[in-house]
């Protein structure tokens, strides 16, 4: 199993920046991928960015050129730097990890963009 604690939402100014952290711990070595996904109320959950184990990364469009994710190079902990954010980037923010028989959720961080 997988546990993941976030931190760092918040709220922001429009075009202002945050910063996501999500640590992992157990079964580090299962872990085939990492991401962040949000969901804003009244919608539902969404794909922001993922990051396999290889590396490679993945963006919503509606992301790409504003958010980054990276990892530590323990590939423990996952950040998503936000950058240039929009009041459409309001939402809760949860980190996931997949491997092959599992994923697992964390508990969520509020972030709230203000125009």
């Amino acid at each position: 199993q997988v546990q993941l604690v976030e931190s760092g939402g918040g709220l922001v100014q429009a075009g202002g920046s945050l910063r996501l952290s999500c640590a992992a711990s157990g079964s580090i070595s299962s872990i085939s991928v990492m991401g962040w996904y949000r969901q804003a109320p009244g919608k539902q959950r969404e794909l922001v960015a993922t990051i396999t184990r290889g590396g490679s990364t993945n963006y919503a469009d509606s992301v790409k050129g504003r958010f980054t994710i990276s990892r530590d190079n323990a590939k423990t902990t996952v950040y998503l730097q936000m950058n240039s954010l929009k009041s459409e980037d309001t939402a809760v923010y949860y980190c996931n990890a997949a491997g092959a028989r599992f994923r697992s959720w964390a508990q969520g961080t509020q972030v709230t963009v203000s125009s």
